[in-house]
């Protein structure tokens, strides 16, 4: 609450005031209808209770902002919880992101990997069928050379 509410407030409050203690100024006086003079009043007990009144309304006001401040207190603590649960969720996305990508790429280097061991068995392999041709043929060629048998040949 501003002051200038609170202002008005006791202004609000003051007027309101007037009418009651106008009667009681009235009885007071009798029933000549002639206005009882200040004295008669009990200016102190008014004052006292517009210092009361005000009183609590300060009272009132400190309660209010500190309900406000915690209040406020409260939700600036939810707001950094909640970035901090958000912060930690990106956290974990990322790593599984991570981790997604790491697997892919070792399942294409495993994929890579046991292609290239097929090509250079496959290699290995034409080059053992080509060497052990080689190696009957030239056993052949030597057994002809030595038996001076020419078989399949014809004459």
């Amino acid at each position: 609450m501003n002051r200038h509410r609170a202002s008005r407030l006791l202004v609000a409050l003051l007027i309101s005031l007037l009418p009651v203690s106008a009667l009681a100024a009235a009885a007071d006086s009798g029933s000549d209808g002639a206005p009882a003079s200040v004295d008669d009043m009990d200016l102190e007990a008014v004052g006292e209770r517009i210092r009361q009144t005000g009183a609590q309304m300060q009272a009132d006001l400190k309660k209010a902002r500190a309900r406000l401040e915690a209040r406020k207190a409260r939700q600036e603590e939810e707001r950094k919880q909640e970035a901090e649960l958000a912060r930690q969720q990106a956290i974990r996305e990322e790593a599984q992101r991570a981790a997604l990508k790491e697997r892919r790429e070792q399942e294409a280097a495993q994929k890579q990997a046991e292609a290239a061991r097929k090509a250079a068995a496959a290699a290995q392999r034409a080059k053992e069928e080509q060497d052990a041709k080689a190696r009957a043929a030239k056993a052949l060629q030597d057994a002809r050379k030595s038996d001076g048998v020419t078989a399949f040949v014809e004459e």
